[in-house]
């Protein structure tokens, strides 16, 4: 008799599983709308191509940050090693938009650039690659306007340019 009972419950656990995955089936093509909205945002090439900071900051927004102290940088006084120099922003700002790090002596001078969705915390850290000492300039779009911080960063081993 245990049995029996044994066997209609995992017959019972086998048909709930399978309901749950033709389900899970079907959800994908739900969410997946967002990802290829993503995926068809225009990359900003022209910013990423970039020698100056400021020129980065228009070919990205169109305008010029103006210094804040709401926005909060967190980076090392001596990077040892420029390849992997690790960098934080975060901020008390309303509505973010995008947070975008830029090294002013880099070849390139924007490193990475992050859209913020609606209802996210606004922190954001990366390990970037730093030619040698210089500026390290984070913008913080928030309510249509920029607004940035910086810092110098001391690199003793270089990472872009050996």
């Amino acid at each position: 008799m245990t049995d029996v009972g044994f066997s209609a419950t995992r017959r019972l656990i086998l048909q709930g599983a399978g309901a749950v995955a033709l389900i899970g089936l079907g959800n994908p093509l739900f969410g997946l709308t967002p990802a290829l909205a993503a995926a068809n945002d225009k990359y900003p090439e022209e910013a990423f191509k970039a020698k100056s900071e400021a020129d980065a900051i228009k070919a990205l927004y169109g305008k010029t940050a103006e210094p804040s102290d709401k926005v909060k940088m967190d980076a090392p006084e001596i990077a040892e090693n420029g390849a992997v120099v690790p960098i934080s922003v975060t901020t008390t700002l309303a509505d973010v938009t995008s947070i975008s790090f830029l090294v002013s002596e880099n070849p390139v001078a924007l490193v990475a650039s992050y859209r913020i969705p609606a209802g996210t915390l606004p922190n954001v850290a990366n390990r970037i690659k730093m030619a040698r000492t210089s500026n390290v300039i984070v913008v913080v779009e928030a309510g249509g306007k920029l607004y940035s911080a910086n810092k110098e960063v001391k690199v003793t081993v270089g990472g872009c340019g050996g």
